[in-house]
């Protein structure tokens, strides 16, 4: 059964199309990687999935549900797709584990109490056990941003996309957060990553996204994308970067 599909998505911001008639089908379990340059539509199609952007056309549908529809209250939608930005945002003021259980608190009306079981594995499975009570200007910055991903899962999300999540990290934070990914992947949870992490994407992938000009001009398993792309941009765009 296919958990997300997208069909015939636009999005423009004033006379600016950012998606042109875009369509994207997730899998259940799968990891799909979005990859093209600056601008291609990645980061705006990931906001449109999670609802923080209304659509222009088309439709968007989470299990049979379109969740596009603009009648429709998007908080339970959002609740179903988590979404971890390149900036960290967490709160300066809160500890790392006040962070994370902001949003179930406000928005699951769940006490401390109760969440603390469930917020203490998450923080002990991704190696951040010792510290829950630190402060964000504590942490690295490969830290902070396993944080993010835990404040994210606290709401047990059913989708999880990342948008460009290691792009603001020195060189050697990267993997630690890769790492994380990787896990989740190994756990079956259904993402979507923007990602300049080619290797990664080749690696760990279930599919390939090229985007160019807000459409997904090839799409594939990455041995195929990678190995033997069959547009002109996609081998103008993989020669540049790999």
């Amino acid at each position: 059964m296919t958990h997300l599909v997208l069909r015939n998505i636009q999005k423009s911001f004033g006379n600016k199309t950012v998606i042109d008639d875009l369509d994207l089908e997730v899998a259940e379990g799968d990891m799909v990687c979005l990859i093209g340059a600056s601008g291609s539509g990645k980061s705006t199609l990931l906001r449109c999935i999670n609802l923080l952007e209304p659509i222009d056309d088309g439709y968007i549908e989470l299990d049979g549900l379109d969740i596009s529809d603009p009648e429709l209250d998007p908080q339970p939608v959002r609740q179903r797709i988590g979404l971890v930005f390149q900036s960290f945002n967490l709160f300066p003021h809160m500890t790392a584990e006040e962070n994370v259980m902001l949003a179930p608190r406000r928005i699951k009306r769940l006490s401390r109490e109760q969440l603390r079981p469930d917020i203490s594995a998450l923080f002990q499975r991704f190696g951040l056990s010792e510290h829950m009570q630190h402060y964000p200007d504590q942490l690295s910055g490969g830290q902070q941003q396993r944080v993010a991903i835990i404040r994210a899962l606290a709401m047990q999300p059913e989708i999880m996309l990342f948008d460009e999540i290691t792009s603001a990290l020195d060189p050697e934070l990267v993997g630690e957060v890769l790492d994380v990914l990787r896990q989740l992947k190994a756990q079956g949870m259904t993402m979507v990553m923007a990602t300049h992490e080619m290797g990664f994407a080749r690696e760990v992938a279930d599919k390939v996204c090229f985007l160019s000009g807000g459409r997904i001009l090839e799409q594939g398993p990455p041995e195929q994308l990678f190995g033997n792309p069959q547009q002109a941009r996609t081998q103008a765009f993989l020669s540049a970067v790999l």
